[in-house]
């Protein structure tokens, strides 16, 4: 039966990820934990060696953001683990997303590179971070590969997924218009795995992220991780918290960014 003229369409019962009031569900969620938090801490109810205080892990962050720390200036820290994270990030996109999509294209090359990278992949990093002290030594190198590896299998398993994305229909499409082999992956084939590709972008430098306080166990001296570790080994629960907070805000801005150029270069998305 019709719908009358002028009566609005009904809408689902759930709402699509992304759509509604999701940002101030978002806000009045962590208002309301550190609410909590606030409460808990200035009652006395936990120590604070188990649970300091906002206002004492913010005076942290003011001395450290003006230098007034027994420590290197937070700057330092931030660029230091900025520069490992993102020389492996980019390392890794520009050599897994070939793979990814060589293996793909071709049963040859899925059939040599998916044994080592579906081996290593649940591999956690600590696990092989000391073969790769003993193989690299402890300066930059391995800091820098432990990330790089941690960040190359998802984006490699995201490349390889996105290029069975096009349809079979698209290609024969393409085909009957009289494209070549390399003008159907260069138009038709790598535009449909771009979605997955930037997905698995997401999840690869939040994958570096993670590894970065184990990449900065191999002798640092500088870097967010490090900074947080030499906290711990004194106790100093309030830089710890602090630190934690500094890596998880970077990640989440990160995180937005990728949802931004997402946006701007497959609009498509979800809309098909």
């Amino acid at each position: 039966m019709a719908a009358p003229a002028g009566a609005k369409p009904k809408t689902s019962a759930f709402e699509m990820p992304g759509e509604g009031p999701s940002l101030a569900i978002s806000v009045a969620t962590v208002l309301v934990l550190f609410a909590l938090w606030f409460i808990v801490t200035n009652t006395g109810r936990v120590s604070p060696l188990f649970l300091p205080t906002p206002q004492a892990v913010f005076a942290q962050f003011c001395q450290y953001l003006t230098g007034q720390a027994n420590d290197k200036p937070l700057w330092q820290h931030f660029l230091a683990s900025m520069l490992r994270v993102f020389s492996a990030f980019l390392l890794a996109c520009a050599t897994a997303i070939p793979v990814g999509i060589a293996m793909g294209m071709s049963r040859w090359w899925r059939g040599i590179v998916d044994p080592p990278l579906e081996f290593y992949r649940p591999l956690p990093p600590l696990a092989y971070l000391p073969l790769i002290i003993i193989w690299f030594g402890i300066d930059e190198l391995p800091k820098v590969l432990l990330i790089f590896l941690s960040c190359f299998a998802p984006l490699a398993l995201a490349a390889r997924q996105g290029m069975r994305s096009a349809s079979q229909e698209q290609i024969n499409a393409a085909y009957s218009l009289g494209a070549s082999y390399m003008q159907l992956i260069g138009h038709v084939i790598l535009p449909s795995a771009l979605p997955e590709i930037l997905v698995g972008m997401r999840i690869a430098i939040g994958f570096g992220w993670t590894t970065l306080v184990a990449a900065e166990m191999v002798a640092a001296d500088i870097g967010l991780g490090q900074m947080v570790l030499n906290a711990s080994n004194f106790l100093r629960t309030d830089i710890v918290i602090m630190g934690i907070i500094v890596i998880g805000v970077v990640a989440y801005l990160f995180d937005l960014l990728m949802r931004w150029l997402e946006r701007r270069l497959v609009p498509w998305k979800g809309r098909m």
